[in-house]
């Protein structure tokens, strides 16, 4: 069984929606296109790092429409190699046109695809795709967590985590690693059990004891 890990860009207010470009996801949203600004050297190696042996990508149909439209034109790009060679697993409610070499539509079922997407590959990466990821949050179909968190407010847009969102724990599986321009890459892996709880007045946590 292989790896289901989500890579995420937010900004301080978990806002995720459009992070590339203005046309990304216009809909109601003036800030497309606000990581841009704060992409450094340091911020691209470690995206660069984070698709090592990627071997299959999991996307949102909006998502894929955005790829399937941009990536197969690129010559000459790390990422546009990877991502048309691998396979691309698309979520939608409908029965979309799927033009992008590779491209399989899953099934109505998305837990039982998603898992056996899973069972078929090493590494599937998930990009973007909101909807499709709150899903996968809140059926804990993950395995790893991957956030890059940017110093701006946004105060609008789709957050990462919305409403419905379950009670889970995660584990930080590296140090956090800041960019110069001020981003935080952190990585979490899926735990098991929900958050405890406890009494920060209680007199061993008062005395530090």
């Amino acid at each position: 069984m292989g790896l289901i890990h989500i890579e995420l860009f937010t900004t301080l207010d978990l806002v995720g929606q459009a992070p590339g470009g203005p046309d990304e996801d216009p809909e109601g949203f003036p800030f497309g296109g606000w990581q841009a600004p704060l992409i450094d050297e340091v911020a691209g190696a470690q995206i660069s790092a984070a698709y090592e042996g990627t071997d299959a990508l999991l996307l949102g149909r909006r998502t894929y429409d955005i790829f399937a439209a941009y990536w197969p034109h690129q010559d000459g790009d790390e990422f546009a190699a990877l991502f048309n060679a691998v396979p691309k697993y698309v979520a939608s409610r409908g029965r979309p046109d799927l033009p992008w070499a590779g491209s399989e539509l899953l099934g109505p079922d998305l837990a039982r695809a998603v898992r056996e997407v899973r069972d078929r590959h090493e590494n599937v990466k998930v990009v973007g795709s909101l909807d499709l990821v709150q899903t996968l949050l809140r059926e804990k179909l993950f395995d790893r967590l991957d956030l890059w968190l940017h110093p701006i407010v946004l105060g609008v847009g789709k957050k990462v985590f919305a409403d419905g969102a379950v009670p889970t724990n995660v584990t930080l599986l590296a140090p956090p690693a800041a960019t110069p321009k001020g981003t935080v890459h952190l990585r979490y892996g899926l735990a098991d059990g929900t958050p405890a709880t406890g009494d920060m007045s209680a007199p061993d946590r008062v005395s530090g004891s």
